[in-house]
């Protein structure tokens, strides 16, 4: 999918979005600086490691962070149809921002179990939210919606009447899924549906995310830490380390030819889903300690491509070919590095 960046098809823009949490031992850095553009109908992945902040970003993108964690800069900006401008997601008072939750904005977790209200039949658990956009629908109408919205996923009708835990793990998963397009939304953000279910499971979830998105047209924010799973859905991605972005750019070229040693590490450490099984690599090292980030390039510890400024100068996210990357040893064609 090819899409042309014009202020017609932004949905999305995070300017200079900064989150900390707030402990006894300090504040801790968690996204610093993101600058981020979503467009309508885009699939965009953002991946990273684990504490890399890509959860923290998307919690801070939907008001839905708590205590310890607070955005301390930046801007959300959410260029919605129903609206004659964009408005500040971060500034937006709670019940401005609740007539956005899942009328325009839809979230997916990734435990279905921890979402799914247990003592609530799916029926219920739908109603609620279809009645957040249609207060007036009556029950013959909520069935038909309900119907509806679990055939999109592949669940039959009858299960409506089932608890969470009369589900499989991928059923509940789906569930979620559905619910979340429940109001037709404009952005739905995914933080890992994929992780607790097993490669068939994710597989078909894949899939089924893919067709409701191109028959719905709703842009999509898919965090995870499996660079091979966003090559099969995502039209960008964006590789987040310490706390920021460091790579930017296509699906297929980022999986193809990353430009950050990051990006390529993380490539390396899982097996692709549809390609011949290559040899796993992995990364050398651990994240870093947010608390004592080193004072140029976060990743240069772990780097065996690293020179003597990324050890004083942190890299600025800067475009290079058609993406961008905060790499002092980043090249346009990353072939010539050999």
């Amino acid at each position: 999918m090819t899409i042309t960046e014009t202020t017609t098809t932004r949905l999305l823009e995070l300017r200079g979005l900064s989150v900390a949490y707030l402990t006894e031992r300090g504040r801790v850095p968690a996204c610093s600086d993101i600058n981020l553009t979503i467009n309508r109908g885009e699939i965009i992945g953002v991946a990273g490691e684990s504490a890399s902040g890509k959860s923290t970003l998307l919690t801070a993108i939907t008001r839905l962070q708590r205590i310890p964690a607070v955005t301390v800069g930046g801007q959300v900006l959410y260029h919605g149809s129903r609206a004659a401008t964009p408005v500040d997601l971060v500034e937006l008072e709670e019940p401005e921002l609740a007539g956005l939750r899942w009328s325009e904005i839809s979230v997916v977790m990734q435990s279905a179990m921890a979402c799914l209200n247990p003592v609530l039949r799916l029926r219920a658990q739908f109603a609620d939210v279809l009645k957040v956009k249609n207060p007036r629908l009556g029950k013959a109408e909520l069935r038909q919606r309900i119907a509806a919205l679990l055939a999109m996923v592949g669940i039959a009708p009858d299960y409506m009447n089932h608890y969470p835990h009369q589900l499989s793990g991928g059923m509940q998963q789906r569930s979620l899924i559905a619910l979340a397009m429940a109001c037709d939304p404009e952005l739905v953000v995914m933080d890992e549906p994929t992780t607790a279910v097993d490669v068939v499971m994710q597989r078909r979830i894949l899939n089924q995310v893919l067709r409701l998105q191109r028959r719905l047209g709703f842009a999509v924010i898919f965090v995870t830490h499996d660079l091979s799973l966003l090559l099969e859905i995502a039209d960008r991605i964006a590789i987040m380390y310490g706390g920021r972005i460091v790579e930017v750019g296509t699906a297929e070229r980022v999986y193809r030819r990353p430009r950050h040693p990051y990006t390529r590490g993380l490539r390396d450490s899982f097996p692709p889903l549809t390609e011949p099984v290559r040899r796993l690599t992995g990364i050398a090292g651990t994240p870093p300690n947010l608390l004592q980030l080193p004072a140029g390039c976060a990743f240069q510890p772990r780097c065996r491509l690293r020179i003597d400024r990324c050890a004083d100068v942190r890299p600025e996210l800067t475009e290079l070919g058609d993406g961008s990357v905060a790499c002092h040893v980043a090249v346009d064609d990353p072939e010539e590095r050999s």
